[in-house]
């Protein structure tokens, strides 16, 4: 009796998790690239590839449409988003002020062995840009504001912040490239880390606030929107462009 409900929560626990796992890969397939913006998503392949029913890649793929990273559209299936530039503009606004937030709470609350994870990112983002290794970098970074996230401690502000950032990735990755990104965001992020370790609050949050008025920015310049960048200032709290 006791064997049986064992598999029978082995096996709950297995049906369960499918869909997540499965969730987690046709994410990072989008994030990659690998399901370009604006391509069909063909749940059969997708079942195929990953060995499984179509129940858990329907599944996951409702998941990813309330994180706002793909669409279903009634009769011609499931899409991957497209994000028009002024959307992108106002996550990026919401995104400066995240930041700050995030800035003031890291400095309050790191320790040390925090502090000198985020100093030995640095060197291997220096690497993936000279290396003009966009995928790396973004990984990179990516890791290096996790570490902030988890430090800043607030799990409303670790849901929202992520959401904007998935939404973000495929501006983002323009940015770096097209943007000239790569040739100042090594020292934007050192510029975060000397800030948090001065122990300054506000300091942190107008660095890290201009970083992402810098990103902003560079997105304007990859899509070819200055026009917008001038109308629009960077941020309250600096006209700093970097």
């Amino acid at each position: 009796m006791d064997t049986n409900k064992s598999t029978a929560a082995l096996a709950f626990l297995q049906s369960s998790s499918l869909p997540m796992l499965v969730q987690e890969e046709i994410e990072r397939l989008i994030m990659t690239g690998e399901l370009a913006v604006g391509s069909r998503i063909n749940e059969s392949e997708l079942a195929l590839r990953f060995n499984t029913s179509r129940g858990p890649i329907r599944e996951a793929l409702r998941a990813l449409e309330e994180a706002g990273l793909v669409r279903n559209e009634k009769n011609r299936g499931v899409f991957v988003r497209e994000i028009a530039f002024e959307e992108a503009d106002e996550i990026y606004e919401l995104r400066e002020a995240l930041e700050e937030i995030i800035g003031r709470r890291v400095t309050r609350a790191i320790a040390p062995d925090a502090l000198d994870r985020l100093k030995a990112m640095l060197e291997p983002m220096r690497s993936a840009a000279q290396a003009q290794d966009l995928e790396q970098y973004a990984q990179l970074n990516l890791q290096f504001h996790d570490i902030l996230l988890d430090t800043a401690g607030s799990q409303k502000l670790i849901e929202t912040y992520k959401r904007l950032i998935k939404e973000l990735s495929l501006f983002r990755m323009r940015a770096l490239d097209g943007g000239g990104g790569l040739r100042v965001s090594v020292d934007e992020h050192r510029e975060i880390v000397e800030a948090i370790a001065s122990g300054d609050p506000e300091r942190a949050g107008r660095v890290m606030r201009e970083h992402v008025a810098g990103s902003r920015a560079r997105m304007h310049r990859a899509l070819g929107r200055n026009d917008a960048a001038q109308r629009a200032p960077l941020s309250p709290s600096s006209t700093k462009e970097a």
